[in-house]
């Protein structure tokens, strides 16, 4: 059987083909949606959207331990996902970069679309 008999337009297919991102780095980006892909790391995303926040904060405002929260965080940190600000003894979380907030907001955007 030829492979090529379901191709409607080559020239089109052969574009694609050498625009597509390569199976490494879309493994890659399969696996930063995956860290998306939990309710608390997105309720600690929202929270340090809006303001910079310590374990201690977070904990209180999603009602959760902070052991709980410490291991979101580190997955979150491991992902790029948030950064750390030494302040004394005092940790403090924030999104890594604006990339965060701005898939974050394409995604609520998406959402809400009704």
């Amino acid at each position: 059987m030829d492979d090529n008999q379901n191709i409607t337009d080559l020239d089109r297919v052969k574009r694609v083909d050498k625009e597509i991102p390569s199976q490494e780095d879309l493994y890659e980006l399969a696996d930063f949606f995956k860290v998306f892909a939990d309710s608390t790391r997105m309720r600690i995303l929202a929270a340090l959207e809006i303001e910079e926040l310590c374990v201690g904060d977070i904990s209180y405002l999603l009602n959760m331990t902070q052991s709980a929260i410490s291991h979101q965080l580190s997955v979150l940190k491991t992902n790029r996902l948030v950064k750390t600000r030494r302040d004394g003894k005092m940790i403090y979380y924030s999104l890594d970069d604006d990339h965060i907030k701005s898939i974050m907001k394409v995604g609520l955007t998406h959402i809400r679309e009704r």
